[in-house]
């Protein structure tokens, strides 16, 4: 496969395009301070990881912050910790002030130029709005948890993209998918038959992070170190 062979990319948001591990650690950290709780920031996002996905599966139909809150709330109670309601609030409205990694907006940018840009995330809109400051990009098309009734890897997420590119008139094989996690994108994206990119963000950290283990193993087609790299492949090949 070449890059011309697509129309269209899908993106994950969170841990690709915005650094949500520094969003969420910021959060835990104050917490685990203010508890004297003597965990660094990767042990603490490991811990809360298992906590997200399962509150995500177990409550499809609730809006992202209150899903950040289950899982605060979860990670507490797994390492004897009390979370206030407070402190559950304060990590279910940090979406919109976590940042997006340097290379994101240009990298979107360069892009569109030349492919139609999808969202696909495990979030609502209200954050999305707020990340997309951020980023300052033109979505054609974007799918949030609020919109589809679930949260990523449930497949029913990309059956909606599938959907959405078929609507958009992106031919069968011209959307390719573009994302960091491995658990949440990658093994369900190629489940629905599509071909992804890898950008792997914690190139230079062992462990999974933010980020649970995938429950399978998976191939992306290309693999990026960012999202830099990534553009910077596609404007090398010839459109």
């Amino acid at each position: 496969m070449n890059f011309s062979d697509f129309d269209a990319l899908s993106f994950d948001c969170y841990g690709t395009l915005i650094d949500w591990e520094n969003g969420i650690a910021t959060v835990l950290r104050a917490w685990a301070d203010a508890h004297d709780l003597r965990m660094t920031d990767e042990q603490l996002l490991t811990a809360y990881s298992t906590h997200e996905a399962q509150a995500e599966a177990d409550h499809p139909g609730d809006l992202y912050p209150r899903i950040l809150a289950r899982a605060m709330r979860g990670l507490g109670a797994q390492l004897g910790v009390p979370v206030s309601d407070d402190e559950a609030e304060s990590l279910a409205v940090s979406v919109p002030g976590w940042p997006a990694f340097p290379d994101s907006a240009e990298a979107l940018q360069r892009l569109s130029r030349r492919y139609d840009l999808i969202i696909v995330s495990n979030v609502d809109r209200a954050g999305f709005a707020g990340s997309n400051q951020h980023l300052g990009a033109t979505f054609t098309s974007v799918l949030t948890a609020e919109d589809i009734g679930c949260y990523k890897p449930d497949p029913r997420a990309f059956e909606a993209l599938l959907h959405e590119a078929e609507r958009l008139g992106v031919a069968e094989g011209r959307l390719l998918h573009v994302a960091q996690s491995l658990f949440h994108d990658h093994v369900p994206a190629k489940a629905a038959g599509l071909p992804t990119v890898w950008i792997n963000r914690r190139h230079d950290n062992a462990g999974w992070g933010a980020t649970p283990q995938p429950s399978a193993g998976v191939t992306p087609n290309w693999t990026f170190t960012s999202m830099r790299a990534f553009a910077d492949a596609v404007d090398a090949e010839p459109a």
